[in-house]
């Protein structure tokens, strides 16, 4: 089947350069030609060959057919990102494989050279518990729906949060019914008298015990986690320890991490001072309190976090999202979990893989400089708006003209849109997403979605979330629209 993303493998040193058409429209020929010739290399010969139409985007799999000519010797045809016909019948028409490459242009040295772009993140090693920290006062049905919401965020384990001095009189049916869904259980509560009806009714582990509560563990199967007898008591925690080591029973142990300001830097310390006590034992780090009592966005939060996780190889992380800025603190861990253990595997830095931690920044945020920009305007000879952001602001531009500012409101009075509603509703949403990107220093591109990592995921991808969007014609508008479409890429049209 057609390769979607990965990037074009490097030739061996022995081997001939690998000889890549990169497929482009007259508009973008220029700077492509200019990339090309800084890519190129020993082991890469891209040749940018131009398909006679100013987008080559928009085109259709029957247009390529049609017009393009691969130049003799290619090894792999490199199309526009936006192209969306059809790769595998381009592979079987031409013979030789055909990918889409990066959306931007400019982003086309990290294709070719960023070898992690394909980056396997389907594993990692750290078991998230997710905690309902209202459980008692919840039904079982609200129960398994809150925990099976979670579960679709990440959570292996949903732990039940016991509240002080409240019944909870379903804490075994409760159990059960999450067993039911196949889900693991953990219980948290200070009262040892609640923690052994969890074992007893078979949940897979107890927060928290210590060694002066150690037979609790004896009760039922849960794993019991370990906490020191005191706040900040290392000693003790060792004791707990070295108690399950010697009669076999599994644990993780948790040093507790405090609040900022609480003894934050102090808890740090404890977990290091843990792991270098014990190479080996199962850790686990709660996080809720430096997340939720922290008045600051999670993503970078949790990535400094997941960063002393993964050097101290701890398993698992006790997880909430109560206060509304940490709702997506538990699929944000899945998200970090994952890329730091490709990035350890690598021997890497946490850089190029995937970049799901980078909610309100981007590192390359601007596709083209103010001057790409103004070369591209002045070979636009339609109608259509394009809209842009480089570092000097949002470009707007068409054949009568290209306009520049920092907000909005400045664009408007030039474009000439107040009799239609519809256009001005469009290109208001636009130059807004346009206006965020520049301010937070984000890559916009139009007619897509602002991309905001885990934090802001949604069903479906951005793309197809944008309202103005069309469907696919049907079989009996396929014609039709094919030669409106090679009608629009000839003048160079976007949506």
């Amino acid at each position: 089947m057609a390769d979607e993303r990965a990037p074009v493998s490097p030739a061996s040193p022995s081997a001939k350069p690998e000889k890549v058409a990169l497929i482009t429209g007259s508009l973008a020929e220029p700077r492509l030609t200019k990339i090309a010739g800084e890519i190129t290399d020993a082991t890469l010969d891209p040749v940018v060959v131009s398909v006679g139409v100013k987008v080559a985007a928009l085109m259709t799999a029957e247009i390529v057919e049609r017009r393009l000519k691969l130049p003799e010797g290619t090894d792999r045809v490199l199309m526009p990102g936006r192209f969306r016909g059809d790769l595998d019948r381009l592979e079987r028409f031409f013979g030789v494989p055909f990918a889409r490459g990066p959306d931007e242009v400019a982003d086309l040295p990290d294709y070719f050279g960023q070898k992690r772009r394909a980056t396997d993140l389907s594993r990692h090693d750290v078991t998230i518990f997710a905690e309902i920290v209202d459980a008692t006062v919840l039904d079982v049905d609200a129960l398994v729906a809150r925990a099976l919401f979670l579960k679709g965020e990440g959570a292996d384990v949903i732990d039940l949060g016991c509240l002080p001095d409240t019944p909870f009189p379903h804490l075994e049916e409760a159990i059960a019914a999450l067993h039911e869904q196949g889900l693991k259980v953990s219980v948290d509560s200070f009262d040892l008298a609640e923690l052994t009806r969890a074992t007893r009714a078979g949940a897979d582990y107890l927060l928290s015990l210590n060694e002066t509560s150690l037979d609790v563990a004896k009760e039922g199967p849960a794993v019991p986690i370990l906490v020191p007898a005191m706040q900040g008591d290392l000693d003790s925690l060792c004791r707990a320890v070295e108690a399950c080591l010697a009669s076999g029973q599994p644990f993780y142990a948790d040093p507790i991490l405090d609040p900022i300001h609480y003894g934050y830097t102090a808890s740090v310390v404890r977990y290091a001072e843990l792991r270098r006590r014990y190479a080996d034992i199962p850790i686990l780090m709660g996080i809720g309190n430096v997340t939720e009592l922290t008045d600051a966005d999670t993503t970078g939060i949790n990535a400094i976090l997941m960063g002393m996780i993964s050097e101290l190889h701890i398993q698992a992380v006790l997880a909430v999202q109560v206060s509304p800025h940490c709702r997506t603190a538990v699929r944000e861990f899945d998200r970090a979990r994952r890329e730091y253990y490709a990035a350890r595997q690598a021997g890497a830095l946490p850089q190029g893989f995937g970049g799901g931690l980078m909610a309100l920044r981007d590192r390359k945020p601007y596709a083209a400089t103010p001057e790409e920009i103004a070369g591209l305007a002045a070979k636009v000879r339609d109608r259509n708006f394009r809209i842009d952001v480089t570092q000097a602001g949002i470009h707007i531009y068409n054949r009568d003209g290209h306009h520049v500012a920092t907000e909005p409101f400045a664009l408007f009075p030039h474009l000439g849109v107040e009799g239609d509603g519809a256009h001005a509703f469009y290109l208001g949403v636009e130059a807004a997403r346009a206006e965020i990107a520049f301010k937070l220093g984000k890559r916009y591109a139009q007619d897509e979605g602002l991309k905001w990592g885990a934090a802001g995921e949604i069903a479906g991808s951005p793309e197809e979330a944008h309202r103005l969007t069309f469907k696919e014609a049907g079989t009996t508008l396929q014609a039709k629209s094919a030669a409106k479409t090679e009608a629009r890429a000839k003048a160079g049209e976007t949506p």
